[in-house]
């Protein structure tokens, strides 16, 4: 240590040893120019949230694009999209749990939460059954006002519509269906470069997650798409990342 501040100042040995992973894993969100910027400049992980694959992919190949510029190459950065699966034993039993769960979320949560995704204040003012009215552009969360919007304009969904699957999935990707089902759409995107690996992100716990343990992960282990036993000890270690080159 050689710290010289205004508030104190020490100049020692530090008589800790350093962790075993090295140094904490680094996760950035956001997708602002900005924010892809300084994902490639200093995350381990990228938390990103995306609709459709196309949509993915371009934001995938755009931060990988980025990594050059500061000396990092691609296996320095694992962009790990949300995903909030349902999944049930049929489609048409994960069909209704999905519409169950929906039907819990109260307009007044949904519409609240969306419009603090749209840094809207007024947002009750218009139709709920209505479309989205035209939005200035937002000074906060600028790209997840543009993910808003595009799905609102590509699906036609209407303002209750929006809310309840921004309050149910919080604008990532939701995937309903069976485990083989769930399990194409995620091998899709990351064998298709649109992933390095996925956050996911249950509607309710414990009771989603524990289904897409015991019925999506087996299935993911039969394809070689998920481990079947840890090989490292750490959080870094999992996620294939490298550490400092001191390391213990």
């Amino acid at each position: 240590l050689n710290h010289d501040g205004q508030s104190f100042s020490v100049r020692d040995a530090l008589d800790l040893p350093r962790s075993p992973q090295g140094a904490p894993v680094m996760v950035q969100a956001g997708a602002s120019e900005d924010g892809r910027d300084l994902a490639a400049r200093t995350a381990d992980v990228v938390f990103s949230a995306a609709q459709t694959f196309e949509e993915a992919k371009a934001f995938y190949d755009d931060v990988k694009g980025r990594l050059a510029a500061y000396g990092r190459t691609s296996g320095d950065v694992k962009i790990m999209p949300g995903v909030a699966p349902v999944v049930a034993a049929t489609e048409p039993e994960a069909r209704a749990k999905h519409e169950e769960l929906q039907e819990l979320i109260p307009d007044e949560v949904g519409v609240a939460l969306l419009s603090s995704y749209l840094s809207i204040s007024d947002l009750w003012r218009y139709p709920i059954d209505g479309p989205l009215p035209e939005l200035p552009e937002s000074e906060g969360m600028k790209s997840r006002q543009a993910l808003v919007v595009e799905q609102s304009r590509r699906d036609g969904l209407s303002i209750r519509q929006l809310a309840r699957h921004f309050a149910g999935a919080r604008g990532h990707w939701r995937i309903v269906g069976t485990p083989a089902q769930i399990a194409d759409e995620l091998q899709a995107r990351f064998e298709g470069g649109a992933a390095d690996g996925f956050n996911v992100m249950p509607s309710w716990f414990p009771g989603e997650l524990d289904a897409f343990c015991a019925l999506v992960v087996p299935e993911l282990q039969r394809r070689g798409l998920f481990r079947t036993e840890y090989e490292g000890r750490t959080l870094r270690e999992h996620l294939g990342l490298k550490g400092p080159a001191s390391a213990a």
